[in-house]
């Protein structure tokens, strides 16, 4: 039986690399895979612009195109259409090979109603849904996506990385072009290890209250 699943970190836990990882292990069992990733997210790995080609990007290096999604995508039709589409494994008689799994990143960046279509996808499509998001944004609030996964994906999947003070990493800061923790601006900002630094919770109250990160590698690890 087909499932929702949130696979959730902060930045620098691997999320894209597993993405990936399951999207080459479904095709290599013979079904086609459909990805998703957040319109603007057009970086490479090291946070850099490509070209108006969507990827997702692993920092180990490997890519695969995907396909856009905004907030006015409805997921259940951009599925449906892709389904139709000229998918790359065939069967003998050249027909496109059953879709395996629909895998989404940046996930954080879904509405509310597009986690429901999702939710649709799996109980009346029967195709797993695998989605790959951070939980709050750089001021510790959560996404709307998130807390939606959060409550109605069938299986949550904790993605754990370590901060430089040794503790596990659960927060995200945003920081400026001189490595300062900014404590206001959009919520959305696309970037990469140049713009966002992954925390523990203690270090991100210290830093947004001290406006530094200057000593982190000095704090205890208990």
């Amino acid at each position: 039986m087909a499932k929702l699943f949130f696979y959730y970190s902060t930045m620098n836990a691997g999320k894209s690399t597993n993405l990936l990882q399951a999207s080459h292990n479904y095709k290599e069992r013979g079904f086609n895979t459909i990805l998703f990733n957040f319109y603007a997210d057009n970086r490479a790995a090291d946070g850099q612009l490509v070209n108006t080609e969507l990827y997702i990007t692993s920092r180990l290096g490997i890519r695969e195109k995907a396909n856009p999604f905004a907030s006015n995508t409805n997921m259940i039709e951009a599925v449906k259409e892709l389904q139709q589409s000229d998918l790359p494994l065939k069967d003998e008689q050249g027909n496109n090979r059953p879709v395996g799994a629909i895998l989404i990143d940046e996930a954080q960046f879904l509405t509310p109603e597009q986690v429901k279509q999702l939710s649709d996808i799996v109980d009346f499509m029967n195709i797993p849904v695998l989605c790959y998001g951070i939980r709050t944004d750089f001021l510790g609030e959560p996404f709307a996506g998130s807390a939606w996964l959060l409550a109605w994906a069938d299986e949550i999947v904790e993605l754990k990385t370590i901060c430089a003070t040794g503790k596990k990493a659960t927060f995200v800061l945003r920081l400026d072009e001189n490595g300062v923790p900014q404590s206001k601006g959009e919520k959305v900002q696309i970037g990469g290890n140049n713009v966002y630094v992954a925390v523990s919770r203690k270090l991100h109250k210290e830093a947004l209250a001290n406006g530094t990160l200057e000593n982190a590698q000095y704090h205890d690890f208990e």
